[in-house]
């Protein structure tokens, strides 16, 4: 009885979502921005008109026709077909940075929440100290150190990118161990990690999925800022930073070549934040009304 009551709670919850997230028009919009760039980073061999590899000197610096839509390089490759299998890479990095900074932020945001005190003390007094480091000057010592590489930017992204999430999960989790169900499941014998990873971890998973939908804009423009600035992707990997990188001495005589890969970057973003404000205005229980 109590668990066909939980499906049903659940049924209505995800019901109200959905409906309130319908209306929001710039969610949807968002939605559909992001479907789509993932579908062009999931089958990019397939909508790519030409090898992105694939020299063609004679045909250097064209500017967007028929055949080029979005123009040549400085070595006469297709740029539609670059900034296709560029949507890759950069979209790897980000989601491969969210995953890793998430999985880190929620496990130590819970343990800190759910223990306190010398737990907690520990855990948010590291928080605090990378909070102390700006975070662009430390991304950018590590990467140097380190070599640029995909996932030597992944690794030190979502190796720093955690403590905002850390915070959130530990609010909630603050809260919730307050809550009679938790007292009940105490009462009945149910241990820590049953507790923990059982009843409040998914209590926290509205807050939680905003803000990965908000951070991999970030995680994105994070990539495509050290990519310009040569401690990225390394050709012939190719991402939308390095393509504005590799294009912006030609932007006088060919404004194609950091245009387009700037445009990629500003509708993945607009999109990925038009869903993330969205997300958080349908999860929003306070919005129901």
């Amino acid at each position: 009885m109590i668990e066909e009551q939980r499906a049903n709670q659940r049924v209505a919850f995800f019901g109200a979502f959905w409906r309130r997230f319908c209306r929001n028009r710039m969610a949807v919009a968002g939605a559909v921005i992001v479907l789509f760039f993932a579908g062009v980073a999931i089958f990019a061999p397939y909508l790519a008109p030409h090898d992105p590899l694939q020299s063609n000197v004679p045909n250097r610096l064209q500017p967007p026709s028929w055949e080029n839509p979005f123009g040549t390089d400085a070595l006469g490759r297709d740029m539609l077909s670059r900034i296709i299998f560029g949507s890759r890479i950069s979209l790897l990095i980000a989601l491969s940075a969210v995953a890793l900074s998430l999985s880190v932020g929620v496990l130590l945001g819970a343990l800190a929440g759910y223990y306190g005190r010398l737990v907690d003390g520990i855990i948010m007094r590291f928080v605090d100290v990378l909070l102390a480091f700006p975070g662009l000057f430390l991304i950018l010592t590590l990467v140097a150190l380190l070599g640029p590489s995909i996932w030597v930017l992944v690794v030190v992204m979502g190796g720093l990118g955690w403590p905002g999430t850390a915070r959130i999960v530990r609010a909630e989790f603050l809260r919730l161990r307050e809550q009679e169900f938790t007292e009940a499941a105490h009462a009945v014998g149910a241990g820590n990690m049953r507790i923990i990873f059982r009843h409040l971890l998914p209590n926290t998973m509205a807050p939680v999925i905003v803000t990965v939908t908000l951070g991999i804009p970030g995680m994105i423009l994070g990539e495509s800022a050290l990519s310009f600035l040569g401690l990225g992707v390394l050709p012939p990997e190719m991402s939308w930073g390095s393509l504005i990188n590799l294009g912006l001495p030609f932007f006088r005589t060919a404004w194609w070549l950091p245009v387009f890969p700037g445009l990629a970057i500003f509708l993945c973003v607009l999109g990925y934040n038009f869903l993330g404000d969205g997300l958080r205005d349908s999860l929003d229980p306070r919005l129901k009304t």
